[in-house]
């Protein structure tokens, strides 16, 4: 997957699912945004790609829910409703508290290493206020996070929710918490699993997750002007 979310040609020897990949980061990155319709001579010319290979391409995407097929219309990328992105949220917040009870009954000392390091790298971003890295940072910290849990369904999970999570940050890039804020947020995490409480732990992460969700939707509400539809939409 292309890390910056531009779109690149591709070898005219690569198959769909690498086609895929880069449509894929396009859509995670804002580089192709909610409700943009994808013309399918455009794309190919701008890939270096044959239609073929693209139209399968774009089929995965559909069936991810990433694009949307309207009859005689085209193919648009799907926009998040505030109900998509609780959905998105509390899925994920499923995925994270299993994750987070694995941990507190596995090797803690792994995850702490592990987690800490993802917590100083999150430091050493937000000190840069670089809103964009601070949100991968973030969001490499939650895949550290499900990934100390051991368990590689909980992660294929969190992998398939990364996309959908990354288009609602997009949105979200002006109004993120501020670099202490969000760094406190995580080092709490670190301290509940360094501390052994896992009940803490459970709350912090609930909170967390229904506090990224309320921003996103106050944000998505407000560019729209309250009207309730759907919405362009990145924790």
């Amino acid at each position: 997957m292309n890390s910056s979310g531009d779109l690149e040609p591709v070898p005219r020897e690569s198959t769909a699912a690498l086609i895929a990949n880069q449509l894929r980061a396009a859509i995670m990155y804002g580089s192709l945004s909610p409700g943009d319709q994808l013309g399918e001579a455009d794309l190919a010319s701008r890939l270096g790609v044959s239609r073929g290979p693209l139209r399968e391409a774009t089929q995965r995407l559909v069936q991810e829910g990433l694009l949307r097929s309207e009859r005689h219309r085209g193919l648009f990328v799907v926009e998040l409703t505030p109900e998509d992105v609780r959905d998105i949220y509390t899925a994920r917040l499923a995925v994270e508290r299993c994750a987070c009870g694995l941990i507190m009954r596995g090797n803690r000392g792994e995850a702490l290493a592990r987690l800490t390091a993802a917590l100083n790298e999150l430091r050493e971003t937000a000190a840069t206020g670089d809103r964009v890295a601070m949100s991968e940072a973030d969001q490499t910290f939650h895949q550290t996070l499900v990934s100390c849990s051991g368990n590689s369904r909980l992660e294929r999970m969190a992998q398939t929710l990364l996309v959908e999570t990354r288009m609602c940050l997009t949105v979200m890039q002006d109004s993120y918490p501020e670099a202490n804020e969000l760094v406190e947020e995580h080092q709490k995490l670190v301290d509940a699993i360094s501390d052994g409480d896992e009940e803490l732990l459970l709350r912090l992460i609930e909170s967390h997750m229904l506090d990224t969700v309320e921003r996103i939707n106050n944000k998505t509400t407000d560019s729209s002007g309250g009207s309730g539809g759907p919405h362009d939409t990145t924790d």
